[in-house]
């Protein structure tokens, strides 16, 4: 099935991240499994590795997205890194992570499409992604996207052509902005309260 032709499903509020929540992507990533991280970065990533991917995330060219808990925990995140090289001028790259215990719940599809979307609006004319050919979830979720995937040993790439931006997506992606950052706001408040009661 396409992402343009999804049935309706449970509302999942997924914010825009910049620098002020990048110590919260790093502690998202370093809670990661080994095995997870495996799947994540295509290596055994250690925590220096992790740090330094963290550090150098351009906040102000790249997009970073999240789905955070009553507690602002970062259950999961994608990356979105728009590509420097000339032979794909409009092609961004995506990467995904959910935490072990929220697994199953469609947050890294979730992602997928809040990425795409915000892809096409940005004139964006493909979407990468690097996977390991074991990491079934990820394939899958891009096979089920209409992308051509093409393995070479134990990776596998996938490449998403995406068509244009249109009032839909334009429209769409400014009201789930809104409403993601209004619960975000809120999910502060009870989280600073919290902390208050229990100071």
């Amino acid at each position: 099935m396409s992402l343009l032709s999804t049935p309706a499903q449970p509302l999942v509020l997924i914010r825009s991240m910049g620098p002020a929540h990048r110590e919260r992507v790093a502690r998202h990533l370093l809670a990661l499994a080994p095995e997870d991280r495996y799947l994540r970065f295509g290596y055994a990533a250690g925590d220096a590795h992790i740090r330094r991917y963290v550090d150098g995330i351009k906040f102000g060219r790249d997009d970073v997205f999240g789905i955070v808990n009553r507690r602002l925990e970062l259950l999961a995140m994608a990356h979105l890194a728009y590509a420097d090289a000339p032979q794909r001028p409009s092609c961004a790259e995506f990467g995904v992570s959910v935490l072990r215990h929220v697994r199953g719940r469609g947050y890294g599809k979730r992602l997928f499409e809040r990425a795409v979307i915000h892809a096409r609006n940005q004139g964006v004319e493909q979407l990468l992604i690097h996977a390991l050919t074991e990491n079934k979830a990820m394939l899958s979720i891009a096979a089920g996207a209409g992308a051509r995937l093409v393995r070479d040993g134990s990776e596998t790439e996938a490449l998403l052509q995406l068509p244009p931006a249109n009032f839909d997506t334009l429209l769409g992606e400014v009201l789930q902005e809104q409403l993601a950052r209004s619960d975000y706001r809120w999910k502060r408040r009870v989280h600073m309260v919290r902390q208050w009661l229990s100071g």
